[in-house]
């Protein structure tokens, strides 16, 4: 994008905001994961650091679940998925009974940065990071995953609109309210 994409401009406020204001409604508690540097401390929500350097995704995952207290429930939503609604957030709370992750799955595959996990994934994902494999994947296999199906996803909308990621400057440009 050439830019950081959680300050983009979306609506009246920024892709951060936006992301923030749909958690809200369905989260008590609200955290940022800002990546490898501190960002957004003046968003008036908490805001953690990535625990394990230079680990993509999946460190940041392994952040927001080492906040969890044990047996607890973890909603994650990057900011480049703006379409996401919030029916479909609490959807994905709503089918973690007996579940460490569940999480939208349509044409393109598996959509993990739109997905709940259970603390108990923690150690999966450490064990993970410490070989290298940093696909957010790569611990699925450990876990038990709940996928929810483009039938599912029908019932908020095209999965094919609100599931596409905003990596470019054209595909934001398009998608921009």
């Amino acid at each position: 994008m050439g830019r950081d994409k959680a300050l983009l401009a979306w609506g009246e406020s920024t892709l951060l905001d936006h992301t923030l204001a749909r958690l809200g409604e369905v989260c008590d508690e609200v955290r940022i994961l800002s990546g490898p540097t501190m960002r957004y401390a003046n968003c008036g929500f908490p805001v953690e650091v990535d625990a394990v350097p230079d680990s993509g995704p999946l460190g940041g995952l392994y952040t927001g679940l080492s906040g969890l207290a044990h047996d607890a429930l973890g909603l994650f939503l990057a900011v480049d998925l703006p379409g996401v609604p919030v029916s479909l957030l609490q959807q994905l709370l709503e089918l973690a009974g007996g579940f460490d992750v569940v999480v939208p799955v349509w044409s393109r595959g598996p959509e993990p940065l739109c997905a709940a996990y259970r603390s108990s994934c923690l150690d999966p994902v450490l064990r993970c990071l410490k070989a290298g494999d940093l696909r957010m994947t790569s611990f699925w296999s450990e876990v038990r995953v709940r996928r929810v199906e483009e039938a599912e996803l029908a019932r908020h909308g095209d999965p094919t609109v609100f599931l596409r990621n905003l990596n470019t400057p054209k595909k934001y440009q398009r998608a921009r309210p």
